[in-house]
């Protein structure tokens, strides 16, 4: 079974996607968007293309575990991508994902610039990758 892992943003959403076995999340693209209609086509073509069964979004909870108005947001969202694309959507806590990608790709030595243009990735690949560890 492969997944798709989200790390969905105001802006930006980052996107993962896992192997065919479903055992290994790997990177795949930030969508940088400016209108709902424009992401969720997008996400289309990555379900279609790479024949998507389930996805995994983050759930940006608050610190201490309580639901943050970015939670409510990404709520309504699992629930548009069910009803478009009638997939199984689970939400995965992401809280300090972030951090952690950031803290890999300092360890990586890339470059603050370049930080930037993939760290929602690598987020999202770590929200799969938590995922894919715990099934």
């Amino acid at each position: 079974m492969k997944y798709l892992g989200l790390d969905y943003g105001s802006v930006r959403c980052g996107v993962a996607i896992s192997d065919k076995l479903g055992i290994i999340a790997s990177t795949y693209e930030v969508i940088k968007y400016k209108s709902t209609e424009e992401l969720i086509k997008r996400i289309e073509e990555i379900i279609k293309d790479e024949k998507i069964e389930k996805i995994i979004l983050g759930d940006p909870k608050n610190l201490d575990g309580s639901i943050s108005d970015r939670s409510e947001k990404t709520y309504e969202f699992k629930n548009l991508l069910e009803n478009i694309f009638n997939i199984e959507v689970i939400l995965e806590d992401e809280r300090l994902t972030t951090v952690e990608a950031e803290k890999i790709l300092l360890e990586g030595k890339v470059r603050r610039e370049n930080r930037k243009k993939v760290i929602d990735k690598m987020a999202a690949r770590i929200i799969l990758q938590s995922y894919l560890d715990r099934k």
